[in-house]
């Protein structure tokens, strides 16, 4: 089955794919694409978000990571859906765990949110409701605590980058492991499996990570893909 695949920054996402394509058991095929292709940091600088923007946090095909505001992306998203919808794709993928505006859309096929599906499953999976979320950026801080207030009783951002040093992630992880939250949510798309695996050794609590729990859900339909 052909899959599109967008991202918020440069494609293709190779540090997300080799979390995932094993769950698919090579049932399908990916087409990336992503709002920031094609352009140079200087490029990305204008892109800066301003007070009272929506904050988005994504990586670049160097490995870098940029900070920009969700507005400037938007056209250049749709572009590339629009793109994958004509290129026979069943469905695609946002590689992205934040929200975005209902006008993000396709003709005749869906598209999965990650944020939708975490909005969902994750009250489900916390007993306490009572969850701490893991942010890239100081900036996005108040952004997932307001969001998160809407499905759990109490939530507690803090920020450490997926994209930055590993020790500033271990510091993160024994910062929460004494916090009153039965559920760690790395909310952002470039976690990776081996930090979920890190946080859950440290904390004892249960750990989320989006990209793999999106797969999953993406790959229930294609297991009987031909």
């Amino acid at each position: 089955m052909k899959i599109g695949a967008v991202t918020i920054g440069q494609a293709p996402r190779v540090d997300v794919t080799v979390d995932i394509m094993d769950i698919f058991g090579g049932k399908a095929e990916l087409i990336q694409a992503g709002g920031l292709d094609g352009l140079t940091k200087e490029d990305i600088a204008e892109f800066a978000p301003g007070e009272g923007d929506y904050v988005l946090v994504s990586r670049l095909n160097d490995g870098s990571s940029v900070t920009f505001a969700e507005r400037h992306i938007l056209p250049r998203l749709q572009e590339a859906m629009n793109k994958m919808e004509e290129e026979g794709c069943r469905l695609i993928m946002m590689f992205c765990t934040g929200s975005f505006p209902e006008t993000l859309t396709t003709k005749s096929i869906p598209v999965i949110y990650p944020c939708e599906v975490l909005d969902r499953l994750v009250p489900l999976m916390s007993k306490k409701s009572s969850i701490i979320c893991m942010t890239p950026s100081p900036l996005q801080i108040e952004q997932t605590e307001e969001k998160w207030r809407h499905y759990v009783k109490e939530v507690k951002a803090v920020a450490a980058s997926p994209y930055g040093d590993w020790e500033t992630l271990e510091k993160a992880a024994d910062e929460v492991k004494d916090m009153d939250a039965d559920l760690i949510v790395l909310d952002c798309i470039g976690y990776t499996q081996e930090m979920k695996e890190m946080f859950a050794r440290k904390t004892k609590k249960m750990v989320v990570l989006p990209r793999t729990l999106l797969a999953r859900v993406v790959s229930e339909l294609t297991d009987a893909a031909e």
